[in-house]
C-alpha cells in the first residue's frame, strides 16, 4: 500500500492578510469529533473545546474545522438553532477532500476507522467515495482524472 503524505502547512487564524475559510460542524460530542478528524485525516487539534461552550478547533491540511455542540438562538443569530443532522441520509451540504491517490487514502483512512459508504467509484471527471463522520455528516473524497478539463 502506498503511504499517503499530507503536507501540513501553517495557516494562520485569524489571517494577517486576506481571509481564511473555516467550516463549522454542529456535533453531539466535541471530543469524539476532534478525535475522529485527528485520527482519520491527521488533523492537528488546536483546541479541544470545553463544557462552557468553547468549540474545538482542528487544522486539516489548509482547512480549519470548528466543532461545537448545538443549541438554541443566540443574540447574534436570534432565529437560528444548531443541531446535528436528524437524518444522515438527507443532507444539504458536505465537505470535499481532493486527493492525489484515492485508493491509498481509501485504504489508509479505512484502516484508521473511517466508515465509507462505498469504495471509490468513477464519476464525471473523477473517482470518488464518501465517508460518514461520527454525527452522520458525509465527506466526499475525490481524485480528478488526469487531463480532465472542468468547465
Amino acid at each position: 500500500m502506498n503511504q499517503v503524505q499530507v503536507e501540513q502547512k501553517s495557516y494562520e487564524m485569524p489571517p494577517q492578510d486576506g481571509f481564511t475559510v473555516a467550516h463549522f460542524l454542529t456535533v453531539s460530542d466535541i471530543e469524539r469529533s476532534t478525535r475522529f478528524y485527528e485520527t482519520v485525516f491527521g488533523g492537528r487539534i488546536l483546541s479541544r473545546g470545553d463544557r462552557s461552550g468553547a468549540p474545538g478547533y482542528i487544522q486539516i491540511a489548509n482547512t480549519w474545522l470548528i466543532v461545537n455542540v448545538g443549541g438554541g438562538p443566540t443574540p447574534d443569530k436570534p432565529s437560528v438553532t444548531l443541531s446535528v443532522p436528524p437524518n444522515p441520509d438527507s443532507v444539504s451540504s458536505f465537505m470535499i477532500i481532493c486527493v492525489a491517490d484515492i485508493q491509498a487514502c481509501y485504504e489508509l483512512w479505512r484502516n484508521r476507522g473511517a466508515e465509507f459508504i462505498t469504495p471509490p467509484r468513477e464519476k464525471y471527471g473523477e473517482v470518488c467515495c464518501y465517508i460518514r463522520d461520527p454525527d452522520g455528516y458525509i465527506i466526499e473524497v475525490e481524485q480528478s482524472k488526469p487531463g480532465f478539463a472542468y468547465g
